[in-house]
This record gives structure tokens, C-alpha cells and sequence, in this order.
């Protein structure tokens, strides 16, 4: 082989294995930032993992909402209208946050099938709803 075309190949070599090995390093330190959302159909289901980080979306549960009288901790339930999961949250929920209301959580389920929420999410206006919880709420109820 010619010494100027071994060359070339080397070069070529180098560069699809230095790509592949940085792809791989980007996905491996991204791997822990992936936040995947399951509907609490899928989470009753045992779909969702447990101790990872995932969002969940619904609407808050009329009459499930229990705030601790010595802390900010708060308690409810999110619900797709065919499975309810119980959050618990400690901090200041967003001022639109209420019960009946579209709700999106972030944070990691425990083996209990308890949610712990790190953060609430409530929609903004009386006409926006988050993508993911509109799905899951249509595939929970085709008639609405």
C-alpha cells in the first residue's frame, strides 16, 4: 500500500473512532438526564421506574390537596381519570396550582408507588395544557 494512502486511511480511521467514542461519552453522561413522562395509567401499571427521574401529568384530584400545618409539605393525588397516583411536595406550589387543574410533576416514584416531587409544574393559562398530559388524558377518556 502506498505510504500516502495508509496515511489517509489512518486519518480516516482516527476521526469515525474519535466520533464514535465522543457520541458514546455524550451518551453516557446524558443518560442521567433523561426525565421520560408516564401518565399515572402507566405508573399504577408498574411501567414507570422506581428511584429514577420521570415526570407525571394529570389533573389534581378535587378534594385530595393536604397541606401539613408545620411545614410546606403538601399532599395529593394526580389522576388521568383510570389510575390515581399519590405526590408529595415540599416547597411553595406555582400560584395557578389547584385542585382540578392540569398538573405536570418532576421528581421519583418510590417502591410504595408514592410520587416525591422536587418540582410542580401548573399550566399558565385556562387554555394551555402540557402536550403529554392532553394525550394521556385523551387515551384515558377517547369521549372527551
Amino acid at each position: 500500500m502506498h505510504p500516502l494512502r495508509r496515511q489517509r486511511l489512518f486519518i480516516v480511521l482516527f476521526i469515525v473512532i474519535a466520533t464514535g467514542l465522543a457520541a458514546a461519552l455524550m451518551g453516557y453522561a446524558l443518560r442521567e438526564n433523561i426525565n421520560l413522562f408516564y401518565p399515572p395509567s402507566d405508573i399504577v401499571a408498574g411501567k414507570a421506574p422506581v428511584g429514577r427521574d420521570i415526570r407525571a401529568g394529570g389533573m389534581v384530584l378535587e378534594g385530595s390537596v393536604k397541606r401539613a400545618t408545620d411545614s410546606l409539605q403538601v399532599s395529593f393525588i394526580v389522576t388521568d381519570y383510570q389510575a390515581n397516583v399519590p405526590v408529595t411536595y415540599t416547597g411553595i406550589l406555582p400560584d395557578l396550582f389547584s385542585e382540578g387543574e392540569g398538573v405536570v410533576v418532576s421528581g421519583q416514584l418510590d417502591s410504595k408507588g408514592l410520587f416525591h416531587a422536587e418540582q410542580v409544574l401548573a399550566k399558565h393559562d385556562e387554555k394551555y395544557m402540557p402536550p403529554e398530559v392532553s394525550e394521556a388524558l385523551k387515551k384515558a377518556n377517547p369521549e372527551t
